[in-house]
């Protein structure tokens, strides 16, 4: 299945995109230095954000789509150097919006899950 959104989104900030079947997306995400957020090698909650979030997009895999709201838990830190798997899976279509559902994982364990509504416009959202 062809990729037909995000385009241009750089890989390094929110991973690797692959579609399974339509309607799914794992993105595949490796820390990097850049994102720590302390000495620690805490990794920023943004960057697992941008993972699920861009994994979302991907799932529902239409030019136009955008985020509209998202509800998240956090569960797990993520240390610089760690990859994080993104997994995520349309669950509900009712006319332009759509339900996804991610979950984000660091080996087997859950370190971040969501439910993002995203909507399918009719024309870019900066048109």
């Amino acid at each position: 299945m062809n990729l037909n959104t995000h385009l241009a989104i750089d890989p390094q900030l929110v991973g690797r995109a692959v579609l399974p079947e339509e309607g799914k997306s794992v993105v595949t995400l490796e820390t990097l230095p850049v994102m720590a957020a302390d000495e620690s090698g805490l990794v920023h909650g943004g960057f697992v954000f941008g993972a699920a979030d861009y994994a979302a997009m991907t799932a529902v895999n239409h030019p136009n789509v955008v985020l509209g709201a998202a509800e998240v838990k956090f569960l797990k830190p993520v240390r610089v150097g760690e990859t994080i798997v993104a997994r995520a899976e349309v669950v509900s279509e009712q006319g332009k919006k759509r339900l996804v559902e991610v979950q984000a994982f660091r080996g087997e364990q859950t370190v971040f899950s969501g439910t993002f509504t995203c909507f399918v416009l009719d024309k870019h959202v900066l048109s």
